[in-house]
């Protein structure tokens, strides 16, 4: 397994298929990084649908969407779940942002989050407009996660450094 990209250098590109659920209607397609150049990304990497602090983050983060995408930024779920998992959970949950499905776990791989035992690390990336890394958070047990406040303060930061 790779380690995490250091803040400064480039993010590792992926494609993953994804789900969002908008107005009670699924969406299904393919999320490229490198096709997010020119806005900023959050890449929110958590270990499961339906677990108490994973749904909590996740509600947290679509409560606050629009701290996001007042600043252009992009924001990506990313687990090893499936599609009809992240769909039944986005619904449930009424999501506001696509969840991608890595069930193959090369992105998580790639970021150097895995975890024996859960899969992967809660961990979020910021990714500037040039696809760098801005700034990065590796939960090491998995119970905790930045707020929204906390990451679009690092994403507001990162669109000065561009």
């Amino acid at each position: 397994m790779a380690k995490p990209p250091e803040v400064g250098t480039a993010a590792p590109d992926f494609t993953l298929p994804s789900v969002s659920v908008v107005a009670g209607i699924a969406r299904r397609d393919d999320q490229r990084l490198s096709a997010e150049h020119g806005h900023p990304v959050v890449l929110a990497f958590y270990p499961g649908d339906d677990t108490p602090v994973c749904t909590k983050q996740m509600c947290a983060y679509t409560s606050e969407l629009t701290q996001f995408t007042d600043l252009d930024a992009v924001v990506w779920g990313i687990s090893p779940q499936s599609l009809a998992s992240h769909e039944e959970f986005a619904r449930r949950n009424a999501l506001g942002f696509p969840l991608l499905a890595d069930t193959d776990k090369d992105v998580i791989d790639a970021y150097g989050v895995g975890m024996i035992g859960i899969g992967v690390r809660r961990s979020v990336f910021v990714i500037d407009a040039s696809g760098i890394v801005r700034w990065r958070f590796i939960g090491l047990l998995g119970l905790r996660y930045p707020d929204a406040t906390t990451i679009t303060s690092q994403v507001l930061a990162a669109r000065v450094a561009v």
